[in-house]
């Protein structure tokens, strides 16, 4: 009751902020909500394009693809 009187909803937005304020407003309490999540997919998301890029270069490439020459303990 305390926040009708008051001119705002139960999220503390006031009724005559802009449509773009309350979208802002959202937005940022989403993100508070589910900061983990976001940031969790983001380091594998990041993780990925770097090896994705590393991969893709011939000299780093080489040493992923290329078997090793001679006697090797761990052999291929």
């Amino acid at each position: 009751m305390i926040g009708r009187r008051a001119g705002t909803n139960r999220a503390g937005m006031r009724r005559d902020d802009s449509i773009l304020t309350r979208f802002v407003d959202s937005v940022f309490s989403l993100f508070r909500l589910a900061e983990f999540e976001i940031l969790f997919v983001l380091f594998f998301v990041i993780a990925y394009v770097i090896f994705k890029d590393l991969t893709a270069r011939p000299e780093y490439n080489r040493i992923l693809v290329e078997k090793p020459r001679g006697y090797d303990v761990w052999p291929f």
